[in-house]
């Protein structure tokens, strides 16, 4: 079986460019730990850089850019919802690598007068922002469909002006970027290891699917036995979404030459806590995104991963994660969602 280090030089050797800092911080979350008897770590993606506002898109981001140099593109094109971490992510790191970034987004909620949030650093990093307003009843996918071809034309014009054009799907989730969260699981083990712990589950929020994908592809890398758990942030599909996690992690494994094969079995996604739905808060998670912060000091976000959080907790709080267990959650970060729309923050600002 492989080592660690030479599972992360095979991951190592793809074309990859830096722009995180790495290892992200692994610690204890004393106060939740000892209120609940369960031994909970956060690993603090919300740390990775490049700026303040990192996230978990940064670890991808340096994979999928690092085959668009490889390629001599000069412009990369992405997409998601108007206060998309991803699409700042991948704006700000395209401009670390002298790209010129394009986004394509939708708008799930009346958009306010004053520019908000990631939307704000958008515009400040001088990205160039296509929006699309959503009809009722649409959901983000369904307004990407109906307005392909304006996206179409628009990369047309782009390569016609002689640009070479990177297309990088929602959440960096294809089988280049998802290499970075094997890189992170691995990150994750040796950090764990040297405290002289073995993680009995780790949980992460999960939308497109990449992390998620990414985690089981290390976890399939490394054999390791830890419960990977995916808190769903939108609706899906069960079977569908958990073969298209598979086949995304194994298409990755392919890219670097490996033989270890993800299957739906190695994962579970737990889509209990969306609602009310994508970018619209859920009172109780917005409870727990309280509780973090006022016991230990830590922002989470009412989209991503505060509902993680919530997730997590509800696990532990049912008993379905056993007492003494020890448990890692993965902060995607996104809180610059605290900042945006009001129909984004719900109640936070309760008492």
């Amino acid at each position: 079986m492989e080592t660690m280090a030479q599972i992360k030089a095979r991951l190592h050797a793809m074309p990859r460019v830096s722009l995180g800092f790495y290892p992200t911080p692994l610690h204890r979350l004393e106060t939740v730990s000892r209120e609940h008897q369960v031994n909970v770590y956060i690993k603090r993606e919300d740390f990775s850089g490049i700026s303040l506002f990192g996230g978990n898109k940064v670890r991808k981001l340096e994979y999928v850019l690092g085959s668009a140099k490889e390629q001599g593109c000069d412009t990369v094109v992405t997409y998601g919802a108007t206060q998309s971490n991803h699409a700042m992510e991948t704006a700000t790191a395209a401009r670390r690598c002298g790209m010129h970034p394009v986004l394509f987004l939708v708008s799930l909620v009346a958009q306010q007068e004053e520019i908000r949030a990631n939307l704000l650093l958008d515009t400040i990093l001088g990205a160039e922002v296509h929006i699309f307003s959503a009809l009722p009843g649409e959901s983000m996918d369904d307004v990407f469909v109906r307005c392909q071809p304006q996206i179409d034309a628009r990369i047309s014009e782009l390569t016609k002006e002689g640009h070479q054009v990177y297309d990088i799907p929602s959440g960096a989730s294809n089988e280049i970027g998802i290499l970075g969260y094997a890189d992170a699981f691995v990150e994750i083990m040796e950090q764990l290891g040297a405290m002289g712990i073995h993680p009995d589950a780790i949980f992460t929020a999960t939308g497109t699917g990449g992390t998620l994908a990414g985690l089981a592809a290390g976890k399939a890398l490394t054999k390791e036995t830890v419960d990977l758990i995916g808190v769903q942030v939108s609706p899906k599909n069960q079977d569908a979404y958990k073969k298209e996690i598979s086949d995304l992690a194994n298409g990755a494994l392919d890219k670097i030459g490996a033989k270890e094969r993800v299957t739906p079995e190695l994962f579970s996604c737990d889509g209990r806590y969306y609602m009310p739905g994508y970018e619209i808060p859920n009172p109780a998670a917005n409870d727990d995104i309280r509780y973090l912060a006022r016991t230990e000091g830590l922002f989470s976000d009412p989209v991503y991963s505060g509902k993680a959080f919530h997730g997590m907790m509800e696990c532990i709080r049912n008993g379905e994660i056993p007492k003494n267990s020890n448990v890692v959650f993965l902060h995607t970060g996104g809180t610059t969602a605290l900042f945006s729309e009001p129909e984004i923050v719900g109640d936070l600002t309760k008492k």
